[in-house]
């Protein structure tokens, strides 16, 4: 069976795994997302808590994927847990950075002018710093999506969902007809969710970063 023929018979499976694959790398992108923001929010202002938030995350991006699965199944048990809290932990240090070196990179006076003009601490935050740091954030963020949808195939080790299992199963009957067919799918599949996730990224930036920002 050509590789052609074994997508057509394949599909309705296929089209399953990818849904569920891009469902797991976009739901702990929010997840990384919302917990990266926060922290970079409250470590950037100080020096050596920006550099041990920045050297935590790091630390966890070190740990091998399969190791970090295999770590946490004893924990949490098979299934979507692992999946979900190793791929939020991968997700962070993009993340964490860019939201540290994007607040810090917040021209003081515009802070000072809003500070000036009676708008208090949340508020500075939310109208003034966030949305000129947000470039270098959602940089952070399209880093971090490209990470996770590599990662998040490790995850079928686990019995995770997603386009791993059909890369697994092609791995675990190599000599089959249909060994390398099953790999180049699921890779394929990956690569194309890759490509799908950074256009709607790029297209975000469009519609969220101002005119003026993005000169």
């Amino acid at each position: 069976m050509n590789f052609w023929d074994y997508l057509g018979n394949r599909h309705q499976q296929l089209l399953t795994d990818a849904y569920q694959h891009a469902s797991a790398v976009f739901q702990c992108m929010v997840v990384a997302t919302l917990i990266g923001v926060l922290i970079g929010v409250l470590t950037y202002r100080s020096e050596w808590a920006g550099n041990l938030a920045t050297t935590t995350t790091s630390t966890i991006l070190t740990i091998p994927s399969l190791a970090m699965i295999g770590l946490l199944i004893p924990v949490v048990g098979l299934g979507v847990a692992p999946t979900v809290i190793a791929l939020t932990l991968y997700g962070l240090l993009p993340i964490v950075r860019n939201a540290i070196v994007g607040l810090r990179g917040v021209d003081p006076s515009l802070v000072d002018a809003a500070k000036g003009i009676g708008m208090s601490r949340i508020a500075r935050l939310f109208k003034v710093e966030l949305p000129i740091a947000w470039p270098p954030i959602l940089t952070g963020i399209r880093v971090s999506t490209q990470m996770l949808m590599g990662i998040a195939a490790i995850a079928a080790y686990a019995s995770g969902p997603g386009l791993g299992n059909e890369i697994f199963r092609g791995i675990g009957s190599l000599g089959s007809k249909n060994a390398l067919n099953q790999v180049l799918a699921g890779t394929l599949g990956i690569i194309v969710l890759a490509l799908l996730f950074d256009a709607a990224y790029v297209l975000i930036g469009r519609l969220t970063i101002s005119r003026g920002i993005r000169v």
